[in-house]
């Protein structure tokens, strides 16, 4: 029985397949994400209950907001107590931090499947807009994970895991690399298809945090945005931004 193990990613934030040569489909059920081992006291993906944690957090979080959100609502949310939540996670911000990191990983697993075998930068480059500002689907590789859910925290609640005192700190033990990994693989597409374009790694950052806002405005503040029946337009909007900003140099 042969098996095929590929790892990319950086140190602790990695994202494994470890499976039989089967199909793409055997090999996608294999997939374990990891987490940077600073955000957790005890791995969330070792246990059962980690799982279930990981689980309710979002499903909680989603339903009243990060603020409201806390150690003791969640237990009681997934039937555990608040000591067993503390003992994987050592307040809410890390766990907002895991759940963050959790969703770039997964993101870059999604850039890398659906971009390998497509020869044309530009392509890629189309693929990986349509995946970061459109709309997310459940993935159903990750069972205890709403990729939906989760998408909508990422849109609302990041910033407050990125915009804080700890940052510089968090940033040196690589907690912001799944992010920063995406941004340099789709940066790479724009430097590909035009050396000369300055702006490659600020123009998918914009757009990814562009379109986050913009996804929250269509549903909670619309006269902020335009919504265009029959297409996405939020996605049409950052396809044209993109292709206009890196052809008119």
């Amino acid at each position: 029985m042969k098996i095929i193990r590929l790892l990319f990613g950086n140190g602790s934030n990695t994202i494994i397949f470890a499976s039989e040569i089967k199909s793409v489909n055997n090999l996608l059920s294999k997939i374990s994400i990891r987490v940077n081992d600073h955000l957790y006291q005890k791995d969330p993906e070792s246990s059962e209950l980690g799982r279930r944690i990981v689980s309710g957090s979002i499903v909680l979080i989603h339903e009243i907001g990060f603020e409201e959100f806390n150690f003791k609502k969640l237990a009681t949310a997934i039937g555990s107590t608040e000591a067993s939540v503390y003992r994987y996670f050592e307040n809410k911000h890390k766990l907002l931090l895991y759940l963050i990191s959790w969703y770039w990983n997964w993101m870059e697993y999604q850039l890398l499947f659906k971009t390998a075998n497509i020869t044309s930068a530009k392509e890629r480059l189309n693929i990986s807009i349509e995946l970061l500002t459109g709309r997310r689907d459940l993935d159903g590789n990750f069972e205890h994970i709403n990729e939906i859910k989760l998408n909508k925290i990422i849109c609302v609640e990041s910033s407050k895991g990125l915009l804080t005192k700890e940052v510089d700190e968090e940033n040196k033990h690589g907690v912001f690399l799944p992010y920063k990994q995406v941004v340099e693989r789709v940066s790479a597409f724009i430097t590909e298809i035009n050396p000369n374009y300055p702006y490659p790694h600020m123009l998918i950052s914009t757009t990814i945090e562009g379109a986050h806002h913009q996804r929250f405005y269509a549903e909670h503040l619309p006269r902020l945005t335009d919504i265009v029946e029959g297409e996405d337009s939020i996605m049409v909007f950052y396809k044209q931004m993109i292709c206009r900003s890196i052809n008119n140099v």
